[in-house]
């Protein structure tokens, strides 16, 4: 049986995946999926990158990430897709249902344990993306550039015996007005969120994966980050009344053999691409 040896999720929260771009970790996050039965998948914003979209790049490990989350919402998984600012296209169809599956900006889970827990992207609270979004696309592109340097240097090292490293994790450690923009990004969620009534506030878009309590005068809320799937490989569980973060390790998963099925693959970026130039409009 298929769900013979999955370990069962009740709520999994991604983000940041970015499928369409060369600093996408496709074949990590499928073997993660498939090694869950999650309950309810919260899809958090820049799942597919349609700003950097070319039907130029779309791996075979890209097409089996959305195949594979078509394939949880046929076996009954509720899927609900927050957009984010690299598929804000997707707001025109905010409200679509498609199965299992609906389009929203945002949306609060009523949990288990009476608690509440509102879930949004987050790019909302970012400067560049409300006041100049030419220069947030130009970033992105940098972005990309720099994670396709850093994949080429970690190759080396790995080469040489030596561990992998994070060029954009250094530049946001090291960076004082990086870290200050994390710092003031949590505390605006927090803020807005515990004025609201909230339990949690989670969110993606700065690829930060964070659990913490944050407090003000008016009181507490737990503040939560999905982190990403191009830095960090991580995602939010939420499992018997808990939270944490899901960090992933290679050394866990076996590796499997690429199976091409190159007429599907290029129907689907047809599709995606026809798609994007119709939300474009």
């Amino acid at each position: 049986m298929e769900n013979m040896g999955k370990r069962k999720v009740d709520i999994v929260v991604l983000s940041d995946v970015h499928l369409g771009t060369y600093g996408c970790h496709a074949e990590e996050l499928l073997k993660y999926l498939k090694s869950i039965q999650p309950g309810r998948l919260i899809l958090n914003g820049d799942i597919i990158d349609i700003w950097n979209f070319s039907k130029r790049y779309w791996p075979q490990s890209h097409m089996k990430v959305v195949k594979r989350i078509v394939s949880l919402m046929a076996k009954g998984v509720k899927v609900t897709y927050i957009t984010g600012n690299h598929d804000e296209m997707l707001r025109k169809f905010v409200g679509l249902k498609v199965g299992k599956m609906t389009i929203k900006n945002k949306t609060v889970l009523k949990l288990d344990n009476g608690k509440k827990a509102w879930i949004f992207h987050g790019d909302v609270f970012d400067v560049t993306m409300q006041y100049s979004k030419w220069l947030a696309k130009l970033g992105g592109h940098g972005y990309d550039l720099l994670i396709l340097i850093n994949r080429f240097i970690n190759y080396v090292s790995v080469g040489l015996g030596r561990g992998k490293i994070s060029l954009s994790k250094k530049i946001k450690d090291s960076v004082k007005s990086a870290v200050k923009f994390i710092n003031d990004f949590e505390k605006t969620a927090a803020d807005i969120g515990i004025s609201n009534g909230y339990d949690y506030v989670v969110c993606g878009h700065i690829h930060q994966p964070e659990i913490k309590q944050i407090d003000n005068d008016k009181g507490s809320i737990t503040y939560m980050n999905s982190g990403d799937w191009i830095e960090n490989l991580t995602a939010l569980e939420y499992n018997d009344g808990e939270w944490s973060i899901f960090k992933y390790n290679e050394a866990d998963y076996p590796k499997e053999e690429e199976v091409s099925d190159p007429d599907q693959d290029e129907l689907f970026k047809m599709m995606l691409a026809e798609f994007s130039l119709t939300v474009k409009k």
